[in-house]
């Protein structure tokens, strides 16, 4: 039985945790480590896993998966490189930080694997990619592959693309929650209560993005279905593109894949 242990107990954390008793995992097959005790009370109490420290989860486990801060990546490493087992398998939940820092930190040839999530793993509807160090085999990838399954879907990407995954998916559920937020204002600026707008709005966001994921068409030509001549929905397009709004989703997008790449070296050069 392969025993995992989550390091770091936060949201994401917690999400994999139950994610992976929901997909079937024997709760004596996971551990995790989480540096408040009494939020370890409380999550051993409601999944029935066993917190440990640090030490006890790398001498225990054959998958360790770092769901820390990545500021706190330093000392979390110190603790676990004299106790690590051969060929414990790291996964990294950790934005911005590359497989080649784990492998300076922890015994030679100890596989890695970076994972980009987001946070709708909180309600099993991630999209996380995940790429592989340079001790990573298939077998690692599909093992990862099937772990992260249970909240949600998986691509593979060379890892010269994760801060761009970053910038893209990782960042992007807040892009959306963004563009509704302003819509539900825009709801209440034209006299609609809030509650109703918010209603309207989130249920359009839910059908539209069943359309993408169920139908299999180009947005461009869902877009356009919706765009009739000389109509309402054209009158507002042309506004977001005199706003430049294409423009600056574009830039933004840029911005958070530079501010990835930047976090990443400076995590290294510590």
């Amino acid at each position: 039985m392969t025993t995992i242990a989550v390091l770091g107990a936060g949201k994401i954390g917690e999400a994999l945790l139950s994610g992976l008793l929901d997909g079937g995992r024997d709760a004596a097959s996971l551990l995790f480590t989480e540096k408040h005790p009494g939020r370890g009370a409380e999550l051993s109490a409601r999944y029935g896993v066993e917190a440990v420290s640090v030490p006890d989860a790398a001498a225990r486990a054959d998958v360790l998966v770092v769901a820390v801060k990545p500021q706190d990546i330093e000392p979390l490493l110190a603790d676990l490189a004299p106790s690590l087992k051969p060929d414990t398998l790291v996964v990294s939940l950790c934005a911005g930080l590359p497989t080649s820092l784990y492998e300076s930190r922890l015994p030679a040839g100890t596989p890695v694997v970076r994972v980009m999530p987001n946070t709708p793993m909180l309600v099993g509807k991630a999209m996380s990619a995940i790429s592989p160090g340079a001790h990573a085999a298939e077998e690692h990838l599909a093992l990862v592959e099937d772990l992260l399954s249970t909240v949600g879907e998986v691509a593979r990407v060379p890892e010269s693309q994760q801060d761009a995954v970053t910038a893209l998916s990782g960042s992007g559920p807040a892009y959306f929650f963004y563009l509704v937020e302003a819509m539900i204002d825009a709801g209440i600026l034209l006299g609609i209560p809030r509650d109703l707008a918010g209603r309207l709005i989130i249920q359009s966001a839910v059908g539209a993005a069943a359309m993408l994921d169920e139908g299999g068409q180009h947005p461009v030509i869902l877009r356009e279905a919706v765009t009739s001549p000389a109509g309402t929905t054209i009158m507002a397009i042309r506004e977001l593109e005199k706003h430049g709004v294409r423009a600056a989703l574009l830039a933004a997008i840029e911005a958070a894949r530079d501010r990835s790449a930047e976090l990443g070296r400076a995590t290294e050069d510590r």
